[in-house]
C-alpha cells in the first residue's frame, strides 16, 4: 500500500512538472509559434471589459463569470472587435481551480472578426518617410498648430514651436514630406516627425525637445533636480566661520 501511494505521489509530481513545463513554453513562445485553433475553446457572452490603472484592458468577463485574460497591447483591437453583449469564442488555456482562461485569440461569433495575440509590438522604433498633400491642419487646445492629416489619412505630429517655424509649409492643400517614427494601429497611422520639408530631398531636421522629468522641470527632473535643490527647497546656508 505504501509503495502504491508513493508511486502515485511520484507520478502526480511528474505530471504536474510536465504540465507546468508545457505552460511555461506556451507563455514564453506565445501564439506566434502555437496555433490558437489547437487550444481549448470557451464560448460565452461578453459581460464587461476588465480595465487597468493605465486605461487599457487586460481581458474581459463573460456572463457566466468566466474571466478571460488578454494582453493589454491588444486593447484597441479587442474593443473594436467585441463589445459587451457579443457572443464570442475564446481559444486559450483554462485554469483548473478557477473560471479563468488565458486567451490566445478571441472571435466575435456574429462578425467572424478574430483578434490573435502575436506577442507585444516590436520595441524597436520604425523610422519612415511619408509624402502627401495636407487635408487638415491639427491644433492643440490653445489653438497652436501641432500637426496635420494628409489626404491618405496619415497623421503627422510635431512640437508646436517647430510647427510655428514651418507655418508656411503646414497649410491645407500644400504638399509635405516628413521623416519620423511611425506607429500603425486600427485607429490609423501616426508619424512623429523628426524632419519635414516640401519634398523628401528637402527635409529639415526638427528640434525635438527631450521628455519632461517627473516634476515637469525638464530632462531628468524630479527629487533633487528642481530649482534650488531637492524638491525645490534651497540648500541650507554655509556654517558661519
Amino acid at each position: 500500500m505504501f509503495k502504491m501511494s508513493r508511486h502515485h505521489t511520484i507520478s502526480g509530481a511528474l505530471i504536474a512538472t510536465i504540465a507546468l513545463g508545457a505552460a511555461t513554453v506556451y507563455a514564453q513562445s506565445g501564439p506566434s509559434l502555437w496555433d490558437p485553433a489547437q487550444l481549448p475553446e470557451t464560448k460565452g457572452v461578453v459581460k464587461q471589459y476588465t480595465p487597468t490603472p493605465r486605461g487599457d484592458i487586460d481581458g474581459l468577463i463573460l456572463t457566466d463569470g468566466t474571466e478571460v485574460k488578454l494582453p493589454p497591447h491588444l486593447t484597441s483591437q479587442v474593443v473594436f472587435a467585441v463589445k459587451p453583449g457579443d457572443q464570442v469564442t475564446v481559444r486559450g488555456l483554462k485554469a483548473r481551480a478557477v473560471p479563468l482562461v488565458d486567451g490566445a485569440s478571441i472571435t466575435n461569433d456574429a462578425t467572424g472578426v478574430t483578434v490573435t495575440d502575436n506577442g507585444p509590438p516590436d520595441a524597436n522604433e520604425t523610422e519612415t518617410t511619408v509624402s502627401g498633400r495636407i487635408a487638415t491642419v491639427l491644433h492643440g487646445k490653445r489653438g497652436e498648430v501641432n500637426g496635420a492629416v494628409l489626404e491618405d489619412g496619415v497623421t503627422l505630429r510635431l512640437p508646436p514651436p517647430e510647427a510655428a517655424r514651418f507655418s508656411d509649409l503646414l497649410q491645407t492643400g500644400r504638399m509635405i514630406s516628413a521623416r519620423g517614427i511611425s506607429l500603425t494601429t486600427l485607429m490609423g497611422t501616426l508619424v512623429e516627425a523628426r524632419a519635414i520639408g516640401a519634398t523628401p530631398e528637402q527635409l529639415t531636421e526638427l528640434a525635438v525637445r527631450p521628455p519632461m522629468g517627473p516634476k515637469g522641470h525638464g530632462p531628468g527632473a524630479g527629487p533633487g533636480h528642481g530649482p534650488g535643490g531637492r524638491d525645490g527647497i534651497a540648500p541650507p546656508p554655509p556654517p558661519r566661520g
